[in-house]
């Protein structure tokens, strides 16, 4: 498949075998069949309990063979972006414990954000490796609020990394070709070119055994006013995963320019973060008026991963 477009904005074509796909992210992708048959287009699950196929076909009632599902895989400590070897003799709060067992150590968490042993670094250009480029992200310091984020949060990413170059939890050891973050690349530059003047921090917070998600710790119900974009500007959104599961974040009215090493960069309304993870967007306050910014997960955005942002 060659991916043109994510999100409905052209990116310089890339080929690959398979992509994961986010709630609310879409892809262009050209296929160009080299023989008059049947092709299977196959779409599993996440947690690999299920699948959707279509059938690409000259002509209707060919069918084409559907590839077994493949082995569930576990979310291990590897898989929230930690290093294990930092765990052994770690106190551990027992206080922060969530319902799959995970918990927040007192003090720093050794490793927390390094990635796992079989991680795919950098930019896979027809087969080839090349270096990771040092990410904006990479040079910012992270602050969590002194309590922690309160209840709301179950745990905390001590040392966030970026993860844009890993395809994710499943697709580490994948045979063939899978898209990540940092191949994607703006077909041409956009508009607004501005260095960004001011910062924002938001943190994706919950607490899986009272079944709480958040920003920042508090549900939208707890939250009192907006996030302030200020007509004009050009500003620099940090997100920081302090969860254990991927969350597809969408902002309404605006572009988000994902920060991924490449230039032009390209333009999302849906990034989808891992576990201990941390991404830098860059973003034209154009739109005035206010706006929706959630977890696109619509279960997490009803519990309270929901924010407006307020264009003025």
């Amino acid at each position: 498949m060659t991916v043109v477009a994510a999100d409905g904005q052209p990116v310089k074509p890339v080929n690959v075998d398979e992509f994961r796909i986010a709630v609310a992210e879409t892809y262009d992708v050209i296929v160009q069949p080299k023989e008059r048959k049947a092709y299977t287009f196959f779409a599993e699950s996440f947690d690999r309990s299920g699948y959707a196929r279509g059938t690409l076909t000259p002509s209707i009632g060919l069918t084409a063979e559907v590839p077994p599902q493949r082995v569930i895989t576990e979310r291990g400590m590897a898989a929230m972006g930690m290093d294990m070897s930092g765990m052994k003799g770690m106190n551990m709060d027992k206080s922060k414990v969530d319902s799959s067992g995970m918990a927040a150590p007192k003090g720093e968490m050794k490793g927390m954000g390094q990635h796992s042993a079989h991680t795919m670094h950098g930019t896979q250009m027809e087969g080839e490796m090349t270096p990771s480029k040092k990410l904006p992200v990479e040079s910012i310091d992270i602050v969590h609020s002194e309590d922690g984020h309160g209840a709301g949060a179950a745990m905390i990413a001590k040392n966030p990394s970026s993860r844009l170059d890993e395809p994710g939890i499943g697709l580490e050891d994948s045979p063939h070709r899978v898209l990540v973050y940092t191949d994607l690349v703006g077909e041409s530059p956009w508009p607004d070119e501005r260095e960004p003047e001011r910062q924002i921090e938001l943190h994706l917070t919950g607490n899986m055994e009272r079944y709480m998600w958040s920003f920042d710790g508090k549900k939208f119900s707890e939250v009192d006013g907006y996030v302030r974009f200020n007509y004009g500007e050009r500003l620099r959104l940090i997100l920081v995963n302090d969860t254990m599961m991927d969350h597809p974040i969408h902002l309404h009215g605006m572009w988000m320019e994902l920060e991924n090493g490449q230039y032009p960069r390209p333009r999302k309304h849906t990034i989808s973060l891992k576990p201990g993870e941390k991404v830098s967007l860059q973003i034209s306050a154009d739109a005035p008026g206010e706006w929706a910014f959630h977890c696109h997960l619509l279960y997490h955005m009803e519990a309270g991963m929901f924010r407006v942002v307020q264009v003025a």
